[in-house]
């Protein structure tokens, strides 16, 4: 096993001491465990497409005239 040393803020080390404690772990395993958990995850995770983003307000507006995508007489002040 590779050793490595990095330094981190006081607030981190204070975590990183409560979740061995918590978990009757080294804090070198909990840091192994975390860093390999956050490698993994950014690795796989797939990227969001903008309708994935905009998914959860698609059709949230409730009031309007039904065709306001379509017809062009919404758009007259708009530079069409």
């Amino acid at each position: 096993m590779t050793t490595l040393t990095v330094k981190i803020p006081e607030t981190l080390a204070a975590e990183l001491s409560a979740e061995a404690r918590q978990k009757h772990w080294s804090k070198s395993a909990v840091a192994r465990d975390a860093l390999s958990r956050y490698l993994h995850q950014k690795n796989r995770a797939p990227k969001a497409s903008c309708y994935d983003l905009a998914e959860p307000f698609v059709g949230c507006v409730k009031e309007g005239p039904p065709d306001l995508a379509s017809n062009k007489k919404y758009l007259k002040g708009f530079g069409a």
